[in-house]
């Protein structure tokens, strides 16, 4: 699989001072000290009759990073910090294939940014239009970049106390879902994570 992870935010701020707003998301998001679970991906491709999935497990410390092991159809962890993504070889973290990441990188800083509750850097490429309340809430990110433009139509994402779906509708007509489940927060991490993050 080609993108291995997508992207995605957060947040509208909201004319109606009692309505929920995206900073409120945005601090709804930010409160675990850390967000643990597993993940399903489906992509789904024009030229396929079927999706191909992808599925494992993530962790997620908010302004710290993401730690993302993808498990089927093959084993692969990354680790996307803001000093860049890695990826594990068995033994230590070395820079992934560039060829390989090259037009992932902006997707997957975009994931981290709505995973981690990080509304600034998703406002200054897409228009956010919340709905809903936080205890479940629904946020459409519309592109405003000539860039994202060229990428998606729009994403739609949604949760409650935290993220737990992701759609995005691309413009050459595929599209890739993310489900979020087994989700639980402010757990002990493992000692790999520990280390990792």
């Amino acid at each position: 699989m080609k993108k291995l992870l997508f992207t995605a935010a957060l947040t509208l701020s909201s004319p109606l001072l009692w309505a929920f707003s995206t900073d409120e998301l945005s601090q709804t998001l930010q409160k675990p000290a850390n967000v643990q679970g597993a993940f399903t991906q489906e992509r789904h491709l024009k030229s396929l009759t079927k999706p191909m999935t992808a599925t494992g497990q993530f962790v997620l410390v908010p302004k710290k990073g993401l730690l993302w092991h993808m498990q089927k159809p093959f084993d692969n962890r990354l680790r996307v910090r803001a000093d860049g993504i890695m990826q594990w070889n068995g033994k230590s973290w070395v820079q992934p294939n560039q060829s390989k990441m090259s037009g992932q990188n902006r997707q997957i800083s975009l994931f981290l940014d709505l995973l981690g509750g990080n509304t600034q850097g998703l406002e200054k490429q897409f228009d956010l239009q919340l709905s809903g309340s936080p205890q479940k809430w629904t946020l459409r990110l519309n592109p405003k970049t000539a860039l994202m433009k060229q990428i998606f139509n729009h994403i739609d994402i949604s949760g409650d106390s935290v993220v737990r779906r992701i759609e995005l509708s691309e413009k050459q007509g595929d599209r890739t879902v993310m489900r979020f489940n087994q989700v639980q927060t402010g757990q002990e991490l493992d000692a790999f994570a520990k280390q990792a993050l």
